[in-house]
Parts: C-alpha cells; sequence; structure tokens
C-alpha cells in the first residue's frame, strides 16, 4: 500500500479546479481554505502547539493564494502542495520543535502536548518517550515521517509536498522507523507510542 485513497471534494469542484477559477475570481479561493484548513491546523499544532499554528496555518495559505498561478493544474488535490509550504514554515521553527520534544521527553510535560489532544493528559506518558525518539530525527527524516503518521499522506504525496524522489521518502521512512523503534524498544510505552507513527489509512 503506497497511501490512503483521495479524499472526495466536498462539493462540485475539485481543487485545481477552485484554484484556476480563484484566479479570475479570488474570493473563491477562500473554498480552498475552508476545506483544507483546519487539518493543516491540526497538523501543525501536533508539531509546535496552538499558537504557532494559527500564524503558520495563515501563512500557508497566504503564501499559497500568492502562488496559485504556478499551481500545476494536473494535480487535482492540493493537500500535498498546503502541506509542503506547511512543511517548509515548520522547518522554520526547527529548533523549537526540537527544543519541546526534548522538554516533553526529560519531564513528561510540555505546553504543546497540551494542544495534541482534549486528553492530554492521558496521553502525556505515551508522547514522553515518543518526543524524545522524534526529537533525535533530522528533519528531513521527521518531516517524512510526520506527513504519513499524523497528516495521513500517502507515499506520493509526501514526495509532492516535500519535492522529493519517491525512493527518498521510502528510505527517509524506514530510516525514521528504525531509529524509532530502537529509540523506544526497552520502553514500556514502546506499544502505545508506536501507535501514534501508524497513520490511519494502514489500520
Amino acid at each position: 500500500m503506497t497511501g490512503p485513497p483521495p479524499a472526495p471534494p466536498t462539493d462540485g469542484a475539485d481543487d485545481a479546479d477552485v484554484i484556476a477559477q480563484s484566479l479570475d475570481e479570488p474570493e473563491l479561493f477562500a473554498g480552498l481554505y475552508d476545506r483544507h484548513a483546519p487539518d493543516i491546523h491540526r497538523y501543525v499544532a501536533r508539531r509546535l502547539g496552538e499558537g504557532p499554528a494559527d500564524d503558520i496555518t495563515a501563512e500557508t495559505f497566504l503564501i499559497a493564494f500568492r502562488t496559485r498561478g504556478r499551481y500545476d493544474a494536473a494535480r487535482r488535490l492540493a493537500r500535498p502542495w498546503l502541506y509542503g509550504i506547511a512543511a517548509n514554515l515548520i522547518g522554520k521553527h526547527r529548533r523549537t520543535e526540537v527544543r519541546a520534544l526534548k522538554a516533553l521527553a526529560r519531564t513528561g510535560h510540555d505546553p504543546v502536548a497540551a494542544s495534541w489532544s482534549d486528553r492530554a493528559d492521558d496521553r502525556i506518558a505515551v508522547q514522553a518517550p515518543l518526543a524524545g525518539a522524534l526529537a533525535s530525527l533530522s528533519p528531513g527524516d521527521r518531516h517524512v515521517l510526520l506527513l504519513v503518521a499524523w497528516a495521513d499522506l500517502g507515499y506520493q504525496e509526501v514526495a509532492d509536498a516535500l519535492r522529493i524522489p519517491l525512493g527518498t521518502v521510502r528510505s527517509r521512512l524506514n530510516r525514521a522507523r528504525r531509529k524509532v523503534r530502537e529509540a523506544l524498544s526497552t520502553d514500556p510505552a514502546f506499544t502505545s507510542a508506536e501507535q501514534e507513527l501508524t497513520p490511519s489509512w494502514t489500520k
């Protein structure tokens, strides 16, 4: 399996149509925001917290709007494009993310964790060992792993989002999963923590 089936458009126009139409009628771009902003925000919040998620989601769609004239209309779904923009913006906060992950791994508590779930307190014990493992990954490996596991992107979608070959996605994902398993293998929370890195379309 290489990824989840594409989600159907929420109305009669797919993403590429909305983007093309918005070139003449800019207000139509709001439909793309309504369709994808909640998922983008949820993903960024899970990595950086609610505050940065608000700003990065807004900036993601501002960049998308400004560059929509260069969008490849052959790609009917814009999810990979939008997640790619968000990933670039998250990359600018790399030190913040790693610092938060290390703090969570060390203390079992971090403000970012509170934004991951309404049941954050129940998840902290699971997230602490996982956070340490994620902090040890290279930025590229972490992007690939979390886009697959937390954004539910398929492998080709990740390749499109990050503009890297499909083979690179597979190698980074295999390396990241191996490192995480090695880091968690001696932890009693390993099984639960590993489930956090299993995308819903493989369950």
